[in-house]
């Protein structure tokens, strides 16, 4: 049979190359001010945001280098070179002392900037983790340790950010306030469901529709552990976030450069130039990452048994509910899952990966992207007597795909619009 491999890849690569800051930044940067231009960029793009952001000004235009200047706070391992904005590398998903650093370096930058000055926003996914800035009373401590609990909760990033924007001194707006004296440009790579601009990194500088109730109500929903000092800061009326109205927004504009619609279809395309048919299943799925397998898979099989050459696609950003010890992120789970379920059925291959490179792990560049899965993962699952139920029970996909050699290691892509899944599947 055909080995499905390269071309897997090949969908995966055309959806990160959309949305990668060297193809599309430069498009959408403003001018340059009458004062400085202060670029203060968040994300596991931010670094690359940064350097082509320099390109752009220092370069194509010809702005003076002293009236440039910023820091970009990006994941570990996620860092380029750059001339004037400085990058600091931080923890993610759980927060360290270098993002608490960065973002301390970042609100002060964003009080220094003056009328005719630009303050240039530069996001993308992971800068709600990269940004920490805990609301006074909330100790660094423990808002690592909410943020941990967040994670191991299931909850969807909505909520997530929704907590975290109620903790924060730079997220639900707060940035904007900060900065409020100069022009404020936030262009943003969307890693969100349905692109809400509150969500990505946690809307620093942009209105909050959510609410410090809403913060209370999915601490209890999930029954998270939290210290008093947390809760106290939850029931705070000081710690609502900005909302439409507020004068932080006066001289702010946000706009949106790439968002996971455009990656998937960049990834549909590649697909149909292959000859396969195509099932969209949108950009923003959410859900259980083995609940969604269980429907994909049965939407493979349908289609293998009507003889079709399909092409089943799907972005969006899944959950997994932790109960076991294991280690491996929504893509890798719904990856086992898929296995264990299509693992008799011939003429099924798929891909699931995240778009910035890494799915879960340890916060470390070197985490897998996710995994591919085809006739010869169900071989090794046969012949090395591989439990896929008992590794999904221990959220283990790591090590079962560690085992098969299946993990996807892309290193780290530099931008993220969520993630692509793709399943191909042979006519009989």
């Amino acid at each position: 049979m055909t080995d499905r491999r390269p071309l897997l890849r090949a969908i995966f690569d055309a959806a990160v190359t959309a949305a990668h800051p060297e193809v599309i930044l430069s498009a959408h940067l403003p001018p340059p001010p009458k004062g400085q231009v202060i670029c203060l960029a968040a994300g596991k793009g931010a670094a690359a945001l940064a350097a082509s952001a320099e390109r752009h000004y220092l370069d194509r235009l010809g702005l003076q280098p002293q009236r440039l200047c910023g820091i970009a706070t990006t994941r570990h391992g996620h860092g380029v070179p750059t001339r004037r904005i400085r990058v600091v590398e931080a923890g993610h998903p759980v927060p360290d002392e270098a993002g608490l650093n960065g973002a301390e370096e970042s609100l002060r930058l964003a009080g220094s900037a003056e009328a005719g000055d630009l303050l240039l926003v530069l996001l993308s996914g992971g800068g709600s983790a990269n940004w920490i800035a805990p609301i006074d009373g909330v100790s660094f401590a423990q808002k690592q340790q909410v943020t941990r609990a967040l994670l191991r909760s299931g909850a969807p990033i909505g909520e997530i950010n929704t907590v975290r924007k109620h903790l924060s001194r730079i997220k639900g707006g707060r940035l904007a306030r900060a900065g409020k004296r100069a022009e404020i440009v936030t262009l943003a790579i969307s890693d969100v469901p349905r692109d809400d601009p509150s969500a990505i990194a946690s809307g620093p500088t942009v209105p909050d529709p959510t609410t410090l109730a809403d913060a209370r109500a999915i601490v209890a929903k999930y029954d998270l552990v939290v210290d008093d000092a947390v809760r106290r800061a939850l029931d705070d009326p000081h710690n609502e976030s900005c909302k439409p109205g507020d004068p932080a927004f006066a001289h702010a504009r946000f706009e949106l450069i790439a968002r996971p619609r455009q990656s998937l279809d960049a990834a549909i395309g590649i697909a149909r130039e292959a000859g396969y048919d195509v099932i969209d299943l949108g950009a923003d799925l959410e859900g259980e990452a083995r609940d969604v397998a269980a429907d994909h898979a049965r939407r493979a099989l349908a289609a293998r048994a009507q003889g079709k050459r399909t092409a089943i696609l799907s972005g969006g950003e899944l959950t997994v509910t932790v109960r076991g010890q294991g280690h491996g992120g929504p893509n890798q789970e719904y990856a086992l899952a898929l296995a264990n379920l299509l693992k008799d059925t011939p003429g099924i291959s798929a891909l699931a990966a995240d778009t910035d490179g890494a799915d879960g792990g340890a916060g470390s560049a070197s985490d897998p992207a996710g995994a591919i899965i085809d006739q010869t993962t169900f071989a090794k699952m046969k012949s090395l007597s591989l439990d896929a139920t008992a590794y999904l029970a221990n959220n283990d996909a790591s090590a079962f795909f560690a085992a098969t050699g299946d993990l996807l290691l892309t290193g780290p892509t530099l931008t993220n619009v969520n993630d692509i899944r793709v399943i191909l599947v042979e006519p009989k």
